[in-house]
C-alpha cells in the first residue's frame, strides 16, 4: 500500500467503526471535543487526525488504539514481518507509526514512531486504556506526563513506561528526526 493508500483505509476503519457503534458523526466529534467538520474530512481521507485524536476516538468507541493498524497484509511468516509487509499509519503534526509486531492478538504489540523535527502528538494529553513503554532509538523525544508541567526529554537509548490511563503528550522539539520503538499492552 503507498501512503494515500494508508490514509484511505484508515479513514474507512474509522468511518466504518463509528457507524458500527450506531455513533453519529456529531456525537463522536463531540466526544472528542473536535468539529463535526473535520471529523468528516478524516473519515473521507482529506484530513489525518493526530495521535492525540486517534487515541480519543478509540476510546470514545471503546476500541485499543491498536484496532486501527488492524488492516492486514499478506507475510510469508505468520509470527515474522518485514518492511514491506507492516501498516503504517500518517498522521498530522508529523508522526508516522508503523506495527512492526507480526499480530495483535498477543500480550502486546510493538510500533515504531517516526517523528519529524517539530512534530508533535497533538495539544491535548493522551489517555489511552494500554499500559505502554518506549525506547528512544534516535533523536530526542520530549515527554509531558501528568500534571507536571516541566517536560522530560529523552535521548537515544533512554526509556520510559506508563500506566494505563496516563496523562501524557509528546513532541520532537529538535531539528533532526526522532524515531522511537513504543511497545503497547
Amino acid at each position: 500500500m503507498d501512503k494515500q493508500d494508508e490514509i484511505e483505509g484508515l479513514a474507512i476503519l474509522i468511518r466504518d467503526l463509528r457507524k458500527h457503534k450506531n455513533v453519529t458523526l456529531g456525537d463522536l466529534a463531540t466526544r472528542i471535543d473536535r468539529s463535526v467538520g473535520f471529523l468528516s474530512q478524516v473519515e473521507r481521507g482529506l484530513s489525518r487526525p493526530t495521535v492525540a485524536d486517534l487515541t480519543a476516538i478509540s476510546e470514545a468507541l471503546g476500541v485499543p488504539t491498536t484496532y486501527f493498524y488492524s488492516l492486514s497484509k499478506p507475510r510469508e511468516l505468520r509470527w515474522v514481518t518485514r518492511p514491506g509487509e507492516r501498516r503504517t499509519l500518517y498522521y498530522a503534526g508529523g508522526i508516522t507509526d508503523v506495527l512492526v509486531s507480526p499480530t495483535m492478538s498477543g500480550g502486546f504489540s510493538m510500533l515504531e514512531s517516526l517523528l519529524e523535527p517539530g512534530a508533535t502528538s497533538g495539544e491535548g494529553h493522551l489517555d489511552d486504556s494500554s499500559e505502554q513503554g518506549g525506547f528512544v532509538l534516535e533523536g530526542e523525544l520530549t515527554v509531558w506526563y501528568g500534571d507536571d508541567e516541566d517536560p522530560v526529554t529523552l535521548y537515544p537509548n533512554d526509556s520510559f513506561q506508563l500506566p494505563s490511563h496516563a496523562q501524557f503528550r509528546y513532541a520532537n522539539l529538535s531539528d533532526k528526526p526522532t524515531r522511537v520503538l513504543w511497545v503497547f499492552t
